[in-house]
């Protein structure tokens, strides 16, 4: 019968003795190894597994009465939600056209600022560039600034509405990249749209139709969404790039919003996303690219994935009008 495995044990002294030399050597090594060597060490190790970081912005702003809140109401709910959770430095990209001395718009622009949140441009009147000349649109863009500058939260950054870059004109699309770059204005792009302006369209149908809306649902149908166009992005963004960019999340000064962010961010924050300012977001080598596509309209990442020709998975397959309208109507609506 053999013996059991611990009585045939036999150390041999000189292999422990060699093991124990060789682990001193190792310690004393990272003892005196410099500190810029160690950094560089971890950077190297985390760099194939980055992190997920993603900024918050939200277009439209001021926006009138939605489906269940009022001016008044929704950006002091809105500020609250992004504090629970944990969103700083979000960037609104306002329309100051609809400002003015009598409606009370000017002071939500101010609480924003007060809540640490920065505003960019979205032209003064919402012009959409397909539909009008390079100079008109520019103007528009200039009218904007003259209230823009004026505000200590202000970037020089704007955000095409509709984001329409010319669509299929590229005289007109590079004429007003010439006049955005002369007037120092950088692309205030996105990378993650999740058509809450649809969502949002579809709740103020319903409420004026008096239909009945599970509320639970509609939660978890505007988190469930933006957390996956985010993903999306992000799996489109590796393939393009090659590395995980700081994305921007596309929203709207809505109801919604006010009602859902915080929960939104919270739902990002467990799904391995980092949440930062739109500083660090517009602050990554991303925002130097001017994606040369046929029709130029869309996200950042889809228009860089045009250009690079991939094949499949460019658009979220909720940005579909259908798509949405069938999710809203099934999950909210019990049609």
């Amino acid at each position: 019968m053999p013996r059991p495995l611990f009585l045939s044990f036999r150390p041999d002294w000189s292999h422990v003795i060699a093991v124990n030399i060789m682990a001193l050597l190792a310690w004393l090594a990272v003892l005196f190894l410099p500190w810029n060597g160690l950094s560089q060490a971890g950077n190297t190790l985390a760099k194939g597994d980055e992190v997920k970081r993603i900024a918050f912005s939200f277009d439209d702003g001021p926006r009138a009465a939605g489906a269940f809140l009022n001016p008044a109401q929704r950006p002091q709910m809105l500020i609250s939600a992004l504090k629970e959770g944990g969103v700083n430095g979000a960037v609104f990209f306002i329309n100051p056209a609809r400002i003015t001395a009598n409606n009370g718009y000017d002071a939500s622009i101010a609480a924003y600022a007060k809540a640490g949140h920065v505003v960019g441009n979205h032209t003064a009147n919402h012009v959409t560039l397909s539909k009008i000349s390079a100079e008109k649109f520019l103007a528009d863009v200039d009218l904007a600034e003259r209230y823009l500058k004026q505000q200590k939260s202000y970037r020089p950054w704007l955000r095409f509405p509709h984001l329409d870059e010319g669509g299929r004109d590229k005289a007109k699309r590079d004429a007003v990249r010439a006049g955005l770059k002369k007037r120092g204005i950088g692309h205030g792009y996105v990378t993650a749209d999740g058509w809450d302006w649809y969502m949002e369209g579809m709740t103020i149908k319903s409420a004026r139709a008096k239909k009945p809306m599970n509320m639970a649902a509609l939660r978890a149908l505007y988190i469930e969404t933006h957390v996956e166009s985010a993903e999306s992005a992000d799996r489109l963004a590796r393939r393009i790039l090659g590395r995980s960019p700081v994305h921007m999340l596309l929203l709207h000064e809505t109801d919604l919003a006010a009602l859902y962010v915080g929960d939104l961010a919270k739902a990002l924050t467990a799904k391995g996303w980092e949440i930062v300012s739109a500083d660090e977001a517009y602050a990554d080598p991303m925002a130097e690219k001017m994606p040369d596509v046929d029709y130029a309209n869309g996200t950042m990442i889809e228009m860089l994935a045009w250009e690079n020709k991939v094949k499949g998975g460019r658009w979220f397959a909720r940005n579909d009008r259908e798509v949405a309208r069938k999710l809203f109507a099934t999950r909210v609506l019990r049609d």
